[in-house]
């Protein structure tokens, strides 16, 4: 009996963060309906079934980072014997730096559809706080615990033009935001998110400097940190790409040297930070006037 037969659903719905009445209409009526829930923390979802006062019949199980593997037999089989199926994490969406990943993929890989009750997100929240950028954007999670490997981790993304979201844990921001002025600057722009959507929520905006200042406080909560991108103006002049007339020389050379127009049109672009249907078309434009001009 496949899916579709056996009326079973897999849903991922999220959760509030902390305000309970971000809960959705939506999700309080899955909450009320599944058969089963496999809950990050079992006490912590009763917990808010009961401040919403939802009446839970379902089965609840835990599903969280240490047994989240072997559990994903178990959910599958109960969506094709024909259970609703619901999964939540303590709070936002699943899959998230949360679990949950794992059992989407093994779901479309057996070919059992999934659905998604949207719900409050840390890290659109803490984009829209910060003030920063949100046209383009990146999600990170959290950085590597050691210093070291924070540092190359952050190297490789100190040419990153987005804005850049993580995740940190109170006692780790301090040496993280140390970490970010010694490869990115003293001067970028960033924000501390904490607490959001809680009693004591708060935003700190500034530059590296001042969020390090500010750190060496004592720091409490769940935090979210949004930092600005590089400045793609300055990276194309370091690049030696300051206008459109260096970007085309950079792509004939390439091309002189056996790359495509588009694959030369590419690299250029991503090294510019500029879309790369401008760069091909200046360089169609300039290989016209050569052209012309013979």
């Amino acid at each position: 009996m496949d899916q579709a037969e056996s009326g079973g659903r897999l849903i991922f719905a999220g959760t509030p963060m902390g305000n309970s009445a971000d809960a959705s209409v939506r999700l309080m009526e899955a909450m009320s309906r599944a058969d089963l829930i496999a809950a990050e923390d079992t006490r912590k979802f009763r917990q808010l079934a009961s401040r919403l006062g939802v009446e839970i019949t379902a089965r609840v199980i835990s599903n969280f980072e240490g047994n989240e593997v072997s559990r994903v037999d178990q959910l599958l089989n109960a969506v094709r014997e024909g259970s609703n199926v619901l999964v939540v994490t303590d709070a936002g969406m699943p899959q998230i730096s949360d679990p949950g990943y794992r059992l989407a993929a093994a779901a479309i890989e057996a070919g059992i559809p999934i659905s998604v009750i949207p719900g409050p997100s840390a890290v659109l929240t803490a984009l829209a706080l910060s003030g920063l950028p949100s046209d383009r954007f990146c999600f990170e999670g959290f950085l590597p615990r050691k210093s070291g490997e924070r540092i190359s981790t952050l190297t490789l993304l100190s040419r990153e033009t987005r804005t850049m979201i993580f995740f940190e844990a109170p006692h780790r921001i301090g040496s993280t935001l140390t970490d970010m002025v010694t490869v990115f600057g003293s001067e970028r722009s960033a924000a501390v998110c904490r607490e959001m959507t809680k009693t004591y929520e708060e935003v700190i905006r500034g530059s590296l400097a001042d969020l390090v200042e500010w750190s060496l406080g004592e720091v409490r909560g769940e935090i979210t940190l949004v930092v600005a991108g590089a400045n793609a103006e300055e990276l194309r002049v370091e690049a030696g790409l300051a206008n459109m007339e260096d970007i085309v020389r950079r792509v004939q050379s390439l091309v002189a040297e056996g790359q495509s127009l588009k694959e030369a049109s590419a690299l250029v672009a991503g090294a510019a930070g500029i879309p790369k249907r401008d760069v091909y078309q200046a360089a169609i434009s300039a290989k016209a006037v050569q052209a012309s001009d013979k």
